[in-house]
């Protein structure tokens, strides 16, 4: 089979998703045995969601940086293992209770303490695979650390909080705080050095396995991160530092007023300017941790939705121009041809598919869209077309079976129909599902792990628009059983993935 011809499958599953018995899932041994599993099951890809450091809401598509690394994923074993920590240290630390939910408020009082003793211990003097950290990393590390620890410094304010020279990063202000927090710089330094050891140790052992990551970057930066503080200029911002327009997404059927996601938008005139630079140094850097890469609202390239800043809703915002496909020519004209997905879910232009279309990335077709909106969806597989990656869901959509489940009499029989499975009990749906999937022209599946474990709302990753629930489902130790993988590995084998 040409390269051209290639099927593939993968699986969907978040690292924080990961079993642990330390809260939250991490590189340790359970990540080298899910891709052991995937492996065996007889499958290609293994898509996460983005790696960086959560803010407000801990949603990883809110991060303080756009390349620092989640220090929660660091593997706290091999700290035991090398002197850093001791077993006694480790079990008396709570990081909460509940193996099928990350408790963000146990990590965050609780992580950072069992990090800084393993800090005092480490002596990085003659380490040189630290020094070759620093130098490889020395284009966004001292922000970042600097930002951290000026945000510890100030009770975790956004930085427009701190002192009106700090805001401005005023050179001296800025080079008194380098001398001043110095040793807690070195203390965020570790985290981001032992997070890249350890990723870089599961991302060798996948390809090892013939496993590609496929990783995930939001389009946008948070507000409250380092790159925002640190280059203001890349940003639309007033004079006093704060956003003259911010992100969101315009008033539709499922949100009378919008979406009002409150992110600074890009000067893309500055970006240009600088010939991308930002850009190219982000995606070559995340590139460096993955195989392929989605990046998050992709038609916001081609056109973004700008609202006031203040507006206390969506609806006064207004359609303007992207960057386009220059922005891309750009990026692999330094970095050369790349394995990206562009995820172009919601309303798509004329404008936006031709955007798209000239990139030659691959979209995003999901199963639980088809039978959502009328019987003439793009998403009905019928309809697609090989350069497309097919989901039943995402991230961001209800499991399959909570989703039949809550679906009107309408839409549950067009979708029985369109299977030819009308007598389907519950627990039957999502591997149907999973089949039609599989069956489909595209060249890639990606099935997330809930949907082959038959789960319902429970396992829900991410309902937008909402906060204080998300982010936290967890994989249960031995859930996935050698029955599950047999399942997995016949369905792909079936359908030629």
């Amino acid at each position: 089979m040409s390269e051209d011809e290639k099927r593939e499958s993968g699986i969907l599953m978040p690292v924080f998703s990961l079993p642990s018995k330390y809260g939250i899932g991490c590189f340790s041994k359970e990540a080298f045995a899910f891709i052991d599993m995937l492996k065996e099951a007889g499958q290609k890809k293994w898509q996460i969601l983005p790696l960086g450091p959560t803010g407000c809401g801990d949603s990883p598509y809110q991060s303080f940086s756009a390349f620092a690394g989640n220090p929660y994923f660091i593997n706290l074993e091999d700290l035991k293992d090398g002197g850093l920590l001791t077993e006694q240290e480790l079990s008396q630390s709570f990081f909460g209770s509940d193996p099928e939910y990350v408790d963000y408020g146990a990590l965050y009082e609780n992580r950072f303490p069992i990090l800084k003793k393993a800090f005092l211990r480490f002596h990085p003097e003659n380490n040189d695979d630290y020094r070759k950290f620093l130098e490889q990393n020395d284009f966004w590390l001292d922000d970042y650390c600097l930002y951290m620890a000026l945000k510890d410094a100030h009770g975790g304010k956004c930085w427009q909080d701190w002192e009106r020279e700090l805001v401005g990063r005023d050179v001296c202000a800025v080079g008194r705080a380098k001398q001043e927090f110095c040793h807690e710089m070195d203390f965020y330094r570790f985290q981001q050095f032992f997070f890249q050891k350890h990723w870089f140790w599961i991302h060798s052992y996948a390809k090892s396995m013939g496993i590609q990551i496929i990783g995930d970057i939001p389009i946008y930066m948070a507000y409250d991160s380092a790159d925002t503080w640190s280059h203001p200029e890349l940003f639309k911002l007033s004079d006093d530092r704060k956003p003259e327009a911010v992100a969101g997404c315009p008033p539709d059927y499922f949100s009378p007023t919008g979406q009002l996601w409150g992110n600074p938008l890009y000067d893309w005139e500055c970006h240009r300017a600088s010939g991308y630079g930002w850009w190219v140094s982000r995606i070559r850097h995340t590139m460096g941790l993955c195989d392929m890469l989605r990046i998050d609202h992709f038609r916001g390239f081609d056109e973004y939705y700008s609202i006031p800043f203040g507006a206390p809703t969506a609806e006064s915002g207004e359609w303007l121009k992207g960057p386009g496909i220059e922005l891309f020519r750009t990026i692999e004209s330094k970095l050369g041809k790349l394995d990206i997905i562009a995820e172009d879910l919601g309303t798509i232009t004329d404008s936006a598919r031709k955007f798209i279309s000239e990139t030659g990335y691959p979209g995003m077709k999901v199963l639980e869209f088809a039978f959502d909106a009328g019987e003439n969806s793009d998403h009905l597989p019928y309809r697609y077309e090989r350069n497309c990656i097919a989901y039943t869901g995402t991230h961001d959509n209800d499991t399959i079976r909570a989703w039949f489940e809550t679906r009107d009499s309408h839409d549950r029989d067009f979708a029985l129909r369109y299977l030819n499975a009308g007598n389907l009990q519950a627990d039957q749906i999502p591997f149907a599902f999973i089949k039609l999937a599989m069956a489909s022209v595209a060249r890639l599946c990606i099935i997330p792990i809930q949907d082959y474990l038959g789960l319902g709302n429970e396992a829900r990753i991410n309902a937008p628009a909402t906060s204080g629930e998300n982010w936290k489902w967890r994989l249960r130790e031995g859930e996935i059983t050698k029955s599950l993988i047999a399942d997995i590995r016949n369905v792909t084998k079936l359908y030629g993935r």
